[in-house]
């Protein structure tokens, strides 16, 4: 006798702990993946290409842009739900997620939280929208993990602001209307919504890319760029204020890293059905099974551990170490997944008709982008212990 299967959500009795109007975003964002993005992502990844501009007018329509924040044609939506839609859209592929998290989470919130009102009125609705891209400028060439070494300087002159410098690994880089620049000036770090036609601006796609391949990822470059003082973000003041956008967008990342875990475990659980060897599907074999319990194991823990999280935000705020906590745990576990799905689906899980591979190339960078796994640690150990381990 064959029991009728559960769903690894139903495992855990996700749905339980959804209020309907958190199902019917996570739902209706759902939909939009399905329609929009799940018939071509494969041959986008494969060409190394994303037509975010075109995607970006239909996600911004449907509210997915900045949907955390309030005001400016924000949806103004819970964190909670925010995960869920980048749980959904990362479902799909990281490089979607990214293009979403970085408009909203990085570039978005940083003008939200530390623009002055003018800024605010001239950026966020388009962002809102989709009419406008942006990014976010804070990694180096030679600093990622150290932001504090950063070499782009921001000097005054008169009522402007003239910089100088480089960025590199910038999402969204070559098609954004605004950057978002972190800078060193006299009085420390500051930061500027840079109008990326300002003349000195240039930016470069990086190509050779075997992860995020769905995505653009570019070089951005500053030779004297001149811009007014209404550019600067006067809220902002040294690294606490790059690093509050970051910990807005590792959110999203801790509940976007169980959509590929769950893209990835469905597929191995739908092709072990599916797939005879010995006479039997291979769902019958005992190792097979431990195998998808074990995925299933780990992605119900790390979705758990993202709906806690986020009704924590909700209700209290988080910590910068439970961000680190969530996004450790829960990009770890599902790269593990994704490489034990890919045992079941044997040769066929390297090849584009399955996302698998996918996934696994694209967690690889998402392990070690917006905070490596050595950063998370040493955050927690030292919520743990008091002391710092950075240097």
């Amino acid at each position: 006798m064959i029991d009728a299967p559960v769903s690894p959500d139903a495992l855990f009795g996700i749905e339980g702990l959804l209020s309907d109007e958190e199902k019917s975003i996570r739902d209706s964002v759902r939909s939009v993946v399905a329609r929009s993005i799940t018939p071509d992502i494969a041959q986008w990844y494969q060409r190394g290409e994303l037509p975010a501009r075109d995607l970006a007018v239909e996600l911004g329509s449907v509210g997915l842009f900045g949907m955390h924040l309030t005001g400016y044609g924000c949806a103004g939506t819970s964190a909670l739900a925010y995960g869920l839609a980048c749980l959904e859209l990362e479902a799909a592929d990281s490089g979607l997620r990214s293009l979403v998290s970085v408009q909203g989470s990085l570039a978005m919130f940083a003008i939200h939280r530390f623009g002055s009102e003018d800024l605010k009125q001239r950026w966020l609705p388009d962002m809102a929208a989709g009419r406008a891209i942006g990014c976010f400028g804070l990694t180096e060439p030679d600093f990622g993990s150290n932001p504090a070494g950063m070499r782009t300087t921001a000097r005054r002159d008169g009522g402007d602001w003239i910089l100088n410098g480089t960025k590199m690994w910038i999402t969204n880089g070559s098609i954004a209307d605004v950057a978002v620049i972190w800078a060193r000036a006299e009085d420390g770090i500051r930061g500027f919504a840079v109008p990326t036609d300002s003349p000195g601006f240039s930016a470069r796609d990086i190509d050779s890319k075997m992860s995020l391949r769905a995505s653009v990822t570019s070089e951005l470059v500053f030779e004297d760029v001149r811009v007014p003082d209404s550019c600067l973000l006067p809220e902002a003041r040294g690294l606490s204020g790059p690093l509050s956008c970051l910990n807005e967008a590792r959110f999203g990342i801790l509940f976007g890293a169980m959509g590929a875990a769950r893209d990835c475990l469905h597929t191995a659980i739908d092709y072990a059905q599916s797939r005879s060897q010995f006479g039997k599907p291979i769902a019958a074999f005992q190792l097979t099974q431990e195998k998808l319990a074990t995925m299933s194991l780990e992605y119900g823990k790390g979705l758990l551990l993202a709906l806690h999280l986020g009704r924590t935000k909700d209700d209290a705020g988080l910590a910068p170490h439970q961000v680190s906590l969530g996004k450790l745990n829960n990009v770890r576990e599902a790269l593990d997944i994704a490489r034990m799905a890919r045992t079941i689906l044997g040769a066929n899980g390297i090849t584009a008709e399955y996302p698998v591979m996918r996934h696994a190339c694209n967690l690889e960078s998402v392990l070690t982008y917006e905070g490596t796994n050595e950063m998370h640690l040493l955050v927690i150990g030292q919520a743990l212990t008091g002391h710092a381990a950075f240097a």
